[in-house]
């Protein structure tokens, strides 16, 4: 699967937020068991405020999932790894399977 067919998560955050914080290291551990099948990235809502108002952001942090160009799913608030691999799920490509060899 090519890097532009791979989903997108995007995390809506302001340094000053205190949950956004705690959300980093459960998002980095997202980018990298996800890795071959979804990219991450993290918007300042301070440093991009077009992107947040373009994405509707009301409350930091809020996930966005833009797959085919179009949000598709979102959680605002702070949130858990079980409920955001549940939003994702739907729109992964199955993972690739390991093959050993002899």
């Amino acid at each position: 699967m090519s890097d532009d067919a791979r989903p997108l998560l995007v995390f809506f955050s302001t340094q000053r937020s205190g949950p956004a914080r705690r959300m980093e290291s459960l998002l980095a551990h997202v980018a990298r068991k996800e890795r071959q099948r979804l990219r991450v990235t993290r918007v300042d809502i301070d440093e991009r405020p077009e992107l947040a108002e373009r994405f509707h952001i009301r409350e930091v942090p809020t996930l966005v999932l833009v797959h085919g160009k179009r949000a598709v799913a979102r959680i605002e608030g702070r949130t858990s790894a079980p409920r955001i691999e549940r939003m994702l799920e739907p729109y992964l490509a199955p993972p690739t399977p390991v093959v050993a060899l002899a």
